[in-house]
């Protein structure tokens, strides 16, 4: 069973430092982001743990008034180990600043705890909305160069430690074109592979569609995936078409997924054998 928290300042970091001490010997899972290609969102990527998110969470809303993150709180199986599935925060629009709502979905303890799903909607007041241009712009000297751009998302699709190359040149006013358009045909088949399963795009918008980020539900999506992990920008319309009201930042790492997945699954199966890795079978014998 989950428990929703509400936690604020030393009460968050107590839950987390909490949540990690466990007694089951965790695994590191395999990631489709390492060395020096380690996109973020916020400064957070799937290389980080609860306790890196709830510093990061606390410091970034010290001056958001009145805004608390939320953690969700779980036991793995039947061990009576709690731990933190996904920690969120939303801060509604105020002044020159728009709302924002970020969300982070997070392994069990047996395969690191780590995050694997990052989401971020960052609203932009209506006096403070970049046009497309500077938008595009300011993701690409962050990011590097799209995959591809159309349907008012930039993607970025990972395989084998590179950014997916769909042999696609932009210019500052190319871009912006792409962006409103739908996205290239020949991109979009470029993307699949020869076996027939459709690419990342797809992939990426029914998992986005799911209202359930859990591990196990996002598996079957993540093995169905040609690339091995993912950064969407979604750039939405504001005030005027050619200013940005709203972008939606999505960093999903499949390999992270399937690799946690099984060391969790393993543990899990372990554990209904092993009732020694239980703390309650800690408790001397009356």
């Amino acid at each position: 069973m989950s428990r929703l928290m509400v936690f604020t300042g030393a009460a968050l970091l107590a839950l987390l430092s909490a949540a990690a001490s466990y007694e089951i010997k965790p695994k590191t899972p395999d990631t489709a982001f390492s060395g020096k290609l380690k996109p973020d969102i916020m400064g957070l990527n799937s290389h980080d743990d609860p306790a890196k998110v709830g510093g990061v969470f606390e410091s970034y809303l010290k001056d958001f008034h009145g805004v608390t993150p939320q953690a969700v709180q779980r036991k793995f199986g039947n061990t009576g180990t709690a731990y933190v599935t996904s920690m969120t925060f939303t801060a509604p629009a105020s002044g020159d600043r728009g709302a924002e709502t970020v969300g982070i979905y997070f392994s069990t303890p047996a395969s690191g705890n780590f995050a694997y799903y990052i989401t971020r909607d960052l609203g932009f007041a209506p006096g403070k909305q970049p046009t497309q241009g500077e938008m595009i712009q300011r993701v690409t000297e962050k990011y590097g160069s799209p995959t591809a751009i159309g349907d008012g998302r930039l993607y970025y699709f990972y395989k084998s430690g590179k950014i997916v190359s769909a042999k696609q040149k932009y210019t500052e006013s190319s871009a912006v074109d792409a962006l409103n358009a739908p996205i290239n045909p020949k991109v979009a088949v470029a993307l699949s592979d020869a076996g027939g399963r459709g690419s990342c795009i797809a992939v990426l918008k029914h998992i986005q569609a799911q209202p359930d980020k859990s591990l196990d539900t996002l598996l079957t999506d993540s093995k169905n995936a040609i690339c091995d992990g993912l950064l969407d920008v979604a750039l939405t319309a504001g005030t005027a078409t050619d200013r940005v009201g709203k972008a939606t930042f999505t960093l999903i790492d499949f390999t992270r997924i399937i690799s946690a997945a099984k060391i969790d699954a393993d543990a899990l199966d372990a554990s209904k054998k092993d009732p020694k890795k239980s703390p309650a079978s800690n408790t001397p014998r009356l």
